[in-house]
């Protein structure tokens, strides 16, 4: 097959973003391009193609640059782990023609010189909020009370995304929101691989202010009977005991809890949210005891 009989990296940075949004907002490099080749209907042959000098898949090697021409324009973002994800302004673009009209813009250097400006703007913006965190939050702990007030203002599929996002960036794979009827209550699922072997977790996201009981891990386990072994629930609130106790009884399968504080964690170490700035301080005192020596002479 010829190159010029696949589409060409430009025509795919669209179909790209729309199927990074079908995703979920986030995805890794894989999923991606497993997204675009279902979504643009791309046969098998098209999908082995591969350049003669390289021995490199084409179709894989055009929707990576579309990814990347849509990071210059803002519209996505990448991880060092390797996760791609919607921006603000890429989930504003809903047409090519948009696509279009930003990135001749980039190629003509427009979004270069503009782009200091918007940096400020969108640093003065993160300091003002930052800054009004600092002074409604105690220094050591307060971010978290302010992190899971947010949480618990989300919606409850835009929580959902988060969490799927949060395992995406942990080092799942396929990770889906479920969300239809018929699946008994399961927000979604995710592949994780330990060495040579990968099983699916389902998951259940619960935004509580308060505990969760122990019905709610039963009805969690069954809602997983017959489809998986592993379970992830996770929520803002906290567990009983009793909950906790449920999650690890001997003969169930178990299911692995994440409280608020377990969340909050994790955010923070995943950086999804959460911006930490190492600050030094000096902490200065008067010995007034060195002092008095010159007394003493």
């Amino acid at each position: 097959m010829s190159q010029s009989e696949l589409p060409r990296a430009i025509d795919f940075i669209f179909p790209t973003l729309e199927a990074l949004k079908e995703l979920g907002g986030s995805a890794r490099r894989g999923e991606v391009i497993s997204a675009v080749a279902e979504r643009e209907g791309l046969t098998d042959e098209q999908l082995e193609a591969r350049y003669e000098a390289s021995g490199d898949l084409i179709a894989d090697d055009r929707i990576s640059w579309a990814l990347s021409d849509l990071k210059k324009m803002g519209a996505v973002d990448n991880s060092r782990r390797g996760v791609w994800a919607i921006t603000e302004a890429g989930q504003r673009i809903e047409s090519q023609s948009e696509i279009d009209t930003q990135l001749r813009a980039v190629r003509a250097g427009l979004a270069a010189r503009t782009a200091p400006r918007r940096h400020n703007e969108h640093a003065d913006a993160d300091d003002n909020h930052e800054l009004d965190l600092a002074e409604a939050s105690d220094p050591d702990t307060g971010w978290q009370a302010t992190l899971l007030q947010r949480l618990l203002d989300m919606s409850p599929a835009g929580f959902e995304r988060l969490i799927q996002r949060l395992l995406r960036e942990a080092g799942f794979r396929e990770v889906e929101v479920l969300g239809r009827s018929g699946d008994g209550g399961l927000d979604g699922v995710g592949v994780y691989r330990l060495s040579l072997v990968s099983f699916p977790i389902y998951f259940q996201c619960k935004r509580y202010s308060g505990s969760v009981p122990p019905s709610a891990v039963r009805d969690f386990r069954g809602a997983m009977a017959g489809r998986g072994e592993k379970g992830l629930l996770v929520t803002t609130g906290t567990f009983t005991r009793s909950a906790r106790d449920e999650a690890s009884r001997d003969g169930a399968s178990p299911v692995q809890l994440i409280n608020g504080e377990d969340l909050c964690d994790l955010l923070k170490e995943h950086e999804l949210g959460v911006v930490t700035r190492i600050r030094q301080i000096e902490d200065v005192t008067v010995d007034a005891e060195w002092f008095a020596r010159f007394e003493s002479v």
